[in-house]
């Protein structure tokens, strides 16, 4: 190797150094400054203000890889129940539970072991055709910040359904995307 690959490859070395230097900081330190509390998460601001998700680099399973397309996320299929995929959803940046991806809801639901954990407190009830009984009644509230992935949406209205084993995501988390469900992942894409 040549004197002047030798050197190269070095400044390559300290550049990538200096990079994670400055993403860690990013880290550490922007939360504490830029951000509300609600905001949680691995993260940093952009010049824009825009959040750039470094979920991967802090060992956040859903977060998108840097080699991720701008505005589309794929998120893993831990498994599925009754064929609808089963992926992991982060509440409020701390919790993450295990919930199906419901094309034909219209809304998130909750089990009630959730809301309890979430601290959800109810605001109304809501009247859902299930597919085994119509009329139903079920308590709404909200929560902070659901994410999957790439994908956050704040203050979503949730409801909880007493007999749900399994949360639902729906539409009202996912509607402005579009959403191509593969083997092993789900894609959402932005419109």
């Amino acid at each position: 190797m040549s004197n002047y690959q030798f050197h190269s490859l070095s400044k390559i070395n300290a550049m990538k150094k200096i990079v994670k230097a400055i993403l860690i900081a990013g880290v550490i330190f922007l939360p504490q400054v830029s951000l509300s509390q609600e905001d949680q998460g691995c993260f940093m601001l952009d010049a824009n203000g825009q959040q750039i998700d470094l979920g991967y680099l802090c060992g956040e399973e859903n977060s998108p890889q840097p080699n991720s397309t701008p505005g589309e996320f794929q998120v893993r299929i831990k498994r599925r129940e009754a064929g609808i995929p089963v992926i992991d959803v982060t509440f409020n940046g701390k919790h993450t539970f295990e919930m199906m991806v419901d094309t034909g809801a219209s809304g998130t639901v909750l089990t009630p072991e959730m809301a309890a954990i979430l601290a959800v407190k109810q605001e109304g009830v809501i009247i859902v055709h299930t597919p085994s009984e119509n009329n139903v009644p079920f308590p709404t509230g909200r929560v902070a910040m659901v994410a999957v992935g790439g994908v956050v949406a704040k203050d979503v209205l949730v409801a909880i359904a007493p007999a749900l084993p399994i949360g639902l995501l729906g539409q009202d988390f996912f509607g402005n995307y579009d959403v191509i469900i593969r083997e092993n992942v789900i894609e959402f894409h932005v419109r």
